[in-house]
């Protein structure tokens, strides 16, 4: 299953639904952790994901991986 690992660059943590328009399931996970909903925002937030935590972003399809981890490395809050 093809995945990534990225750094999460808001300033205010991971906290928003990066996946919530793709076709494919998406999760999203800590280093240790259970993966979560990519599309779930309550789900993202019990990840505690700070600016700099590092995520696993996993998805059958490689261009939702793509597209989900280029958001989750986005300062969206700029």
């Amino acid at each position: 299953m093809p995945s990534k690992t990225v750094t999460v660059g808001s300033s205010v943590g991971l906290h928003a639904r990066p996946a919530a328009d793709q076709s494919s399931p998406v999760t999203l996970a800590v280093a240790g952790g259970d993966p979560v909903d990519a599309g779930s925002a309550l789900l993202i937030m019990t990840l505690g994901a700070a600016q700099g935590t590092e995520i696993v972003v996993e998805s059958d399809d490689q261009a939702a991986v793509d597209a989900v981890a280029a958001l989750v490395e986005a300062d969206l809050d700029a």
